[in-house]
């Protein structure tokens, strides 16, 4: 069962999507429970009352108020990560604006039943594949089972009295652990990681910006990019990103 919030200032348009997923429903194997929202704010409010309960957003870019993008950036600000977004739109210029929330998916308008469905089951084995996706992290005590989309970034850390130290960081908590970055670098680079520096391998996923020689995460978190790959690091990132909208 998926939990999908639509949230759109037209209620002709929600219950357009409503109906679509109705449908979709009966023809695959997927199940949908809907909530609908006619504002970013109404969304974002429920959020703070009721905390991550959606698998999936349908977010209309162009409403009144809050819109659609703004509404997303408001979300990955409190935190809330593991929610797939998918834009509704009619107009294709918003969609470079939409990387910095990490899009699912984006659809022009009018929407039609059969593109929605062949993205829903893109979704539908993306969560699927999500579920076999673990890194095995050695820390002081015992072996942890993190899920590649958990982890933010991996760093060396200087220690005069423990070689190849590793600092493994997610979004609610940091595990120390022995390591060679590069073998990490190797290990995750399908998965959307990359190293930008000898001693910081990050998730594409989690960066919000490059600013010069540094990538801020979604967390705020600043790191350095070594200078030779400033270039290749955002070259990547567009790649990386263009690829999980297609």
């Amino acid at each position: 069962m998926y939990h999908v919030a639509i949230c759109d200032d037209d209620a002709q348009q929600r219950q357009i999507v409503k109906s679509m997923l109705t449908k979709i429903s009966l023809k695959t194997d997927m199940e949908f429970h809907t909530m609908m929202f006619s504002s970013g704010e109404e969304l974002i409010t429920y959020y703070k009352d009721q905390g991550d309960t959606f698998h999936l957003l349908i977010l209309d870019v162009e409403m009144g108020g809050m819109n659609g993008i703004q509404t997303a950036n408001e979300l990955r600000k409190l935190k809330i990560m593991d929610v797939q977004i998918m834009f509704l739109t009619s107009y294709p210029e918003y969609m470079v604006q939409s990387f910095d929330v990490m899009t699912f998916q984006y659809l022009i308008k009018p929407i039609q039943e059969s593109v929605l469905e062949e993205k829903l089951i893109k979704l539908h084995q993306y969560f699927q594949a999500m579920d076999k996706k673990y890194v095995v992290i050695k820390s002081d005590y015992d072996d942890l089972m993190l899920k590649y989309e958990d982890i933010l970034w991996i760093e060396v850390i200087k220690s005069l009295t423990i070689k190849n130290k590793l600092k493994v960081v997610t979004s609610d908590h940091s595990y120390e652990t022995k390591g060679i970055l590069s073998a990490y670098a190797a290990t995750l680079k399908e998965h959307g990681f990359m190293q930008i520096h000898r001693s910081v391998l990050i998730n594409l996923m989690h960066v919000h910006k490059f600013t010069g020689a540094q990538v801020t995460m979604l967390d705020g978190t600043s790191l350095p990019i070594g200078r030779s790959k400033i270039k290749e690091v955002k070259d990547t990132y567009t790649k990386f990103m263009i690829m999980r909208v297609q």
